[in-house]
């Protein structure tokens, strides 16, 4: 793709500030950018697309959907290009067979795939990203990381980078099916203001923390506690649902990532329940879905993201796709807060999951306005007021 000139704006977005006596002017803030504003980036070609037109339904209330080319790239192994490279000039020697994704085709599960992706960017020199992979992707357990040219870091996305994107594919416990178009990552937009450090860290403090969960209680059924951001504690108290989680089956189907609603969860899942004094052992290297204790709420000026717990606290990895956006759980949108659900892998070891443990924690940030739409406000949003609950591709009648 050959990006689009650079617009010479005083402003990246070039947005006339609005007329005195609004509480902000528009496109000032620093923070996350919400849909309006990705649906601006857009229409300005800092975020653009040579394959396809983009689709409405792509912006999210506070990231954009990222969709996957004509080719799947089978590599050995995965890879950073580092700094003077282009991911093309590793793919010279990594690269091992192309698949054309044109008719859809299937990605193997422990193989190591790279996609061009049809977005590509040409950002103004205040505004960076950082990527995740979608909700469904993350409950199927395949691994997706974004790589840039030049990058020496996953999923992250200098500021002002201009140049197309990647996407490397690896399954971990399901073969799947994709096609050009299909969604499994997305992106998120970060304004820093020109009058501040370009390295600033704007995730809120605890103590700012504190106060927006006096203001906007953010944990619905239990106290808020708050270290590092607010913590996660996981929920194996069987007496709701009678298990308190899934565990994946081996040697199953493939699954279409494109396919709701279709499969049949007994074929994939076996649920799994604590032993009577609600504890969980994982086995080592089995993939689980559980839910946390806790109901959480991101109100809608606010966007969030889930961070692993500190390996020193367990050898076990929780939550691929971190990204919760702006009216998760909020009560404007029917949440009346929502349960978190995580994605859990052992390593190495077995270990011990005991109820109300602590497995992660949400780091909350400010979004620069708020959204034109919250998340679960018609916008077909799959995990609104979930419990625990499997990715949208398995039935909920069965």
């Amino acid at each position: 793709m050959t990006p689009p000139a650079r617009a010479q704006l005083l402003d990246p977005f070039g947005v006339t500030p609005s007329p005195p006596g609004d509480a902000v002017s528009l496109g000032q803030n620093s923070g996350v950018l919400p849909s309006q504003w990705i649906r601006v980036l857009a229409e300005r070609k800092q975020v653009y697309s040579d394959m396809a037109p983009f689709t409405s339904d792509q912006i999210q209330p506070a990231s954009l959907d990222l969709r996957l080319g004509s080719k799947a790239i089978r590599v050995r192994a995965s890879f950073l290009p580092g700094k003077g490279h282009t991911v093309r000039d590793k793919l010279d020697v990594l690269e091992q067979h192309v698949i054309s994704l044109d008719d859809g085709a299937v990605l193997e599960r422990n193989c190591v795939y790279l996609v061009e992706l049809q977005e590509a960017l040409n950002l103004p020199e205040s505004i960076a990203g950082v990527a995740n992979p979608k909700s469904s992707t993350g409950r199927l357990d395949v691994f997706t990381r974004v790589i840039t040219d030049n990058a020496e870091i996953f999923d992250s996305v200098p500021a002002g980078y201009s140049g197309p994107l990647y996407v490397e594919i690896s399954p971990r416990t399901f073969s799947i099916r994709v096609r050009k178009g299909s969604r499994l990552n997305q992106l998120r937009f970060r304004r820093r203001n020109s009058m501040q450090d370009v390295n600033k860290n704007f995730r809120l403090t605890d103590r700012q923390l504190r106060d927006l969960h006096a203001d906007q209680q953010l944990v619905a059924n239990s106290e808020a506690s708050i270290r590092d951001g607010l913590q996660i504690r996981v929920g194996l108290d069987s007496d709701a649902f009678g298990f308190v989680g899934y565990r994946a089956r081996h040697h199953t189907d493939i699954i279409d990532v494109d396919n709701v609603d279709g499969y049949d969860p007994a074929r994939f899942w076996e649920r799994v329940a604590a032993d009577p004094d609600g504890r969980l052992v994982l086995d080592p290297n089995e993939f689980y879905i559980l839910a946390s204790k806790e109901a959480v709420h991101v109100p809608p000026d606010y966007s969030a993201e889930m961070v692993p717990i500190d390996t020193m606290m367990g050898e076990f990895r929780v939550h691929y796709a971190g990204f919760f956006d702006p009216g998760f759980g909020h009560h404007e949108t029917g949440g009346a807060g929502s349960r978190a659900v995580l994605e859990v892998r052992s390593y190495e070891v077995p270990f011990i999951l005991e109820d109300g443990q602590i497995i992660g924690r949400l780091a909350y940030e400010r979004l620069t306005d708020r959204p034109e739409t919250l998340y679960g406000a018609g916008i077909g949003s799959h995990y609104q007021a979930q419990g625990l609950k499997l990715s949208k591709h398995f039935r909920r009648d069965v």
